[in-house]
């Protein structure tokens, strides 16, 4: 499946929505309506094309189900990025089962001589469009780069998710600052009197 697409900006919000929850911290930014809001406003990938938020029409109307429903899908988010490079099955068939609950369908698209499918949801509903649309990336980033690529930080304080788009796929950490702080953690036990 070597056409399948992905946009790296739908990527990022799949990692991002992931790591709105930090488990290790016992940090979740997305306990309130007005997280979910802020959490949309930066990630417009996110919102149906259709949504009155993306057409200057004033803010977009969320509810406490609307929030429940994302933090149900960051679940399954999450649970991808942290199992599909032990058991790529396994999270083939979260990715499955979410974008049949979201309501997925394929789209054919043509943008500059090229044609693409998307995967959008029938339903307005902020949540579906969101699973439809990250649960898709992330099953053509397997499709096209392999399970491998999706993963959990290796830093020892650290359960935040990345993917790793990079050419050569050896990321082991979510950012600079955690292999940072492993590096200088390897540099000082070797260093240290034994």
């Amino acid at each position: 499946m070597q056409d399948a697409y992905y946009s790296p900006l739908v990527v990022q919000t799949a990692v991002d929505l992931a790591n709105t929850l930090r488990p290790i911290k016992g940090e979740d930014a997305l306990e309130t309506v007005e997280q979910l809001r802020d959490f949309l406003d930066d990630h417009p990938a996110a919102e149906p094309p259709s949504s009155a938020a993306n057409q200057g029409a004033g803010p977009r109307h969320l509810t406490r189900a609307d929030l429940a429903e994302v933090r149900a899908l960051r679940e399954t988010v999450r649970q991808v990025l942290e199992r599909a490079n032990a058991d790529a099955v396994e999270a083939a068939a979260l990715i499955n089962d979410g974008l049949r609950r979201s309501r997925a369908t394929p789209v054919l698209r043509h943008e500059d001589d090229r044609w693409w499918t998307e995967v959008t949801s029938d339903t307005d509903r902020c949540s579906a469009h969101l699973a439809a649309t990250t649960l898709s990336a992330l099953a053509s980033v397997i499709a096209t780069l392999g399970p491998a690529r999706l993963g959990v930080c290796a830093g020892p304080t650290c359960r935040a998710t990345f993917v790793d788009l990079s050419r050569n796929g050896s990321k082991q950490y979510c950012t600079r600052t955690c292999a940072h702080r492993a590096s200088v953690a390897a540099y000082r036990s070797r260093r240290s009197p034994r």
